[in-house]
């Protein structure tokens, strides 16, 4: 994040600050309500706890430097990995849930990005149990996010990590092949799908079944009727039942409405492998937030940890709320606005450091000066006396101790 610096031109960067702190403070507090705590991780990580993972961050979009040892470092490029190895490191058996969240920078060089190399990620990572009741939660949760943000029309694609890989692992195709024709799947590339598929010696039937992935897409309980309908390996049927009895849940959280069913996605980090998701909002050609089950990511630091997560873009949101007038920044509204004349100089602001020091929020102004400020609030020192004032009320005071007496009187009487 860079730092805001008044001027007329960079004004409406930080009338930008203020909202994105509005936003931010609503996913904290959406991210508490679900039991989740705060986490921090380290800005700098050793290059080998990436380097040596397989299906997680392109090693060369991380950010590398050296440190004054010859240590290979890389600025966090992600958040999941370093929480599921620091419950990796704790050898004891995982004997309870652990619910954290995280709202950190992330540092990645993507080509796609116009050179921006930071970007803002607010999520949670769920460490337990591997159920349909928890992963419609965590769904919950992401839709809740979005409600609180005020979207009016927004989804939550749901898909499954392996759904695709599966369909195509019998298929003997190159590395260069598979990572084709995920993507005529992924943009529902029907026209360029067909072409690929006709020159490759497979069954008609597998030829017909992978030809209609891009096309399940809708309300899960229909989507799964067309699954049904096509030859799926044996693996796949208990995964089809976890997503009919995921939709019951969600069901039962009444957020059918903003649940589609989309076994074309494909998520780049290959460490998923159970249920992936994205949400959309209207008018935001990309996903504001990712997510899904990543069982085991914990088995390449040798031990088994359940888990399940999103992360929200900030800036991604930042710009949707902007552009859709959702949030706004709020007329701030200090304690105490104090105007003084010059030979009450020494007073007034002796009486500013006694109220900030019990925590109010005081501003100081020359008596001569024209504002635009609130505040709940307002003191005059001037040469005929002090006053404060409150709305209607008009009480003088003498000193500061007057002042605190007058407020206390006040409170009582609100």
């Amino acid at each position: 994040m860079q730092p805001y610096v008044y001027d007329k031109e960079n004004s409406s960067k930080i009338e930008d600050f203020q909202i994105r702190e509005v936003l931010i403070s609503k996913l904290r507090k959406r991210f508490e309500t679900y039991g989740y705590k705060q986490i921090q991780t380290s800005v700098f990580e050793a290059y080998d706890v990436y380097a040596n993972l397989s299906g997680t961050v392109n090693k060369d979009d991380m950010i590398k430097v050296i440190d004054s040892s010859g240590k290979v470092l890389v600025l966090r490029p992600d958040v999941t990995i370093p929480i599921t190895r620091m419950e990796a490191l704790n050898k004891q058996p995982l004997q309870e849930e652990k619910r954290y969240f995280y709202i950190l920078d992330v540092f990645r060089q993507l080509s796609a990005q116009n050179g921006q190399k930071e970007h803002t990620q607010a999520g949670i990572e769920y460490l337990g149990k591997s159920t349909p009741e928890v992963d419609a939660e965590v769904i919950m949760l992401a839709v809740h996010l979005l409600k609180d943000l005020n979207f009016a029309n927004f989804k939550i694609e749901i898909g499954h990590a392996g759904f695709t890989k599966e369909l195509i692992s019998n298929l003997s195709l190159s590395n260069g092949q598979q990572e084709q024709l995920e993507s005529y799947i992924q943009s529902k590339n029907l026209a360029e799908l067909e072409a690929f598929l006709a020159d490759l010696p497979i069954k008609t039937e597998w030829k017909q079944a992978i030809k209609q992935i891009p096309m399940m897409y809708g309300r899960p309980d229909e989507v799964i009727k067309q699954v049904k309908a096509i030859p799926i390996p044996g693996p796949l049927e208990q995964e089809l039942e976890n997503l009919i009895k995921l939709w019951k849940v969600l069901e039962a959280y009444e957020i059918s409405d903003n649940v589609v069913l989309n076994l074309g996605l494909i998520n780049n980090m290959d460490y998923y492998t159970g249920i992936i998701f994205q949400g959309y909002v209207e008018n935001t050609g990309r996903p504001v937030l990712m997510g899904g089950r990543y069982d085991q990511l914990g088995v390449q630091y040798d031990k088994h940890i359940p888990a399940i997560g999103f992360a929200a873009e900030v800036d991604v949101l930042l710009q949707a709320v902007i552009q859709q007038g959702l949030i706004t920044k709020k007329r701030e509204i200090r304690d105490f606005i104090i105007f003084y004349d010059k030979n009450k100089q020494k007073e007034a602001l002796t009486t500013a450091f006694e109220l900030r020091t019990k925590d109010y929020r005081v501003l100081t102004f020359s008596a001569d000066e024209e504002i635009d400020l609130d505040g709940r609030y307002e003191l005059f020192f001037t040469s005929t006396g002090n006053e404060l004032r409150s709305g209607r009320q008009v009480r003088p005071f003498s000193n500061t101790a007057d002042l605190v007496r007058i407020l206390e009187e006040m409170k009582e009487g609100s």
